[in-house]
């Protein structure tokens, strides 16, 4: 393989590597000379070739496997949030809200009618805004601006992309969230995990991270995907004390479970911190298709996001935003995402409960699912319950961080069971464990 690579600079070894991938002669996985080799090779610095390869790396080209060497990186498929196609078993792995609890909206579509928005006018509706403003204020002291994206994933994308270069480190809570995960990966960003516990990031992690350089932090204040976690208030106060030595780091908030979560709001975004997003999308309460997020950012990521919003182009449809309005101040519908929330809470919990009874202590927690640990590897447990009818998800799709040992976790999708599915699946489960 050396011999097909030539150049002298870093720049022609690079977009030699390039054409070679691009005509097939490189494919995905194949692996690169050492960087000592090739350089011997080319007759150049050994320096020029590690300038070669990290051109590569930050173009998304190659990934570096450290002492396993540098290969052709190609498109990797990760897990996908929703329902697994083409299964006949019960599928208890979604992080789906019941679609049952979502409104519908029939009634305020004949109310978001109106005079067509034309190119060149504002992207944000100003009903909308004002609204949103007055949701977020509670939760933030420090200045901020309304933005509104295609959704929480959409807005995570955006603010990255006008922050970060490929390459940057980001941290990530670990287990995560598997939409960021995949979102980082594409944007070619590296992750930094940080481990979570029962209340929510920790401040040990979060300190790693920031010394490794991340120049953007991801946190899940409440009902974190997968664990459930919702930052306690003194965990909040530390982690905010960390965040104070670091004002220009990019702070993330994806409050994604928003209105139908069971607990307070604790925010990291301290009145100093110079970079910020608080993000709220009404998916949950309102339905995955929506599509809709709002944004509370700082003045300046406002106006880098705007550049990315332009008419024309990529602002979020008005008659969207009128929608979401319109039922979000509708009292019949706030009532519905108020029983939601509590049927979500309840079935969990009785859920949990029953595996209590059984010795499977499932802690407290908030969100769609629920994070239940085992005794033994969860591959084997989803294997044994797979045999029984049931299509879990274990702890290993959602880990960032490489592991010695498989996950003993599940995540498990059942606010929509009826008691007794629920009693059937908490007996598999019990079986599945001996």
């Amino acid at each position: 393989m050396s011999d097909d690579i030539t150049g002298t600079t870093a720049a022609e070894i690079a977009d030699c590597v390039r054409g070679l991938r691009d005509r097939g002669v490189l494919r995905a996985g194949s692996a690169l000379p050492p960087v000592r080799e090739l350089a011997a090779t080319l007759g150049v610095n050994r320096n020029t070739a590690v300038a070669a390869y990290r051109q590569l790396a930050q173009a998304g080209l190659v990934v570096s496997r450290g002492r396993a060497g540098t290969i052709v990186a190609g498109i990797e498929s990760v897990p996908q949030e929703g329902y697994s196609p083409d299964t006949v078993l019960r599928d208890i792995a979604t992080g789906n809200p019941d679609p049952r609890l979502i409104p519908d909206p029939s009634r305020a579509l004949a109310t978001v009618t109106g005079r067509p928005v034309l190119y060149g006018e504002p992207v944000i509706d100003a009903a909308l805004d004002a609204w949103a403003r007055e949701w977020v204020a509670a939760d933030l002291t420090a200045d901020f601006r309304i933005t509104i994206t295609s959704g929480a994933v959409d807005a995570v994308e955006r603010l990255l992309a006008q922050a970060l270069m490929r390459d940057d480190a980001v941290a990530l809570e670990d287990p995560c969230f598997l939409a960021s995960i995949h979102t980082v990966r594409l944007g070619g960003y590296r992750a930094i995990p940080v481990p979570v516990d029962n209340d929510g990031m920790t401040v040990e992690g979060l300190r790693a991270a920031l010394d490794a350089g991340v120049r953007a932090v991801i946190c899940t204040p409440r009902a974190q995907n997968p664990t459930g976690a919702s930052l306690s208030p003194r965990r909040a106060a530390e982690l905010r004390a960390v965040l104070t030595e670091h004002p220009y780091v990019l702070l993330i908030e994806d409050d994604h479970f928003s209105m139908l979560s069971q607990r307070r709001h604790e925010s990291l975004i301290g009145p100093a911190h110079r970079r910020f997003a608080l993000v709220r999308s009404v998916s949950k309460f309102l339905g995955p298709d929506m599509c809709l997020a709002i944004a509370a950012t700082d003045p300046e990521t406002a106006e880098r996001l705007a550049m990315r919003l332009s008419p024309g182009t990529t602002w979020v449809s008005h008659l969207l935003q009128r929608l979401a309005l319109a039922q979000l101040t509708d009292p019949e519908v706030r009532a519905q995402i108020a029983a939601a929330a509590a049927h979500y809470a309840d079935r969990n919990e009785a859920f949990a409960a029953r595996l209590r009874a059984h010795g499977v202590d499932v802690p407290a927690s908030d969100g769609l699912s629920l994070w239940v640990p085992l005794p033994r590897p969860a591959r084997e447990v989803v294997e044994r319950l797979m045999r029984r009818g049931w299509l879990a998800r274990t702890g290993d799709e959602f880990a960032l961080a490489e592991r010695s040992e498989p996950s003993r976790h599940l995540r498990l999708t059942v606010h929509d069971l009826s008691d007794d599915d629920a009693d059937a699946l908490v007996a598999d489960l019990v079986a599945a464990l001996r």
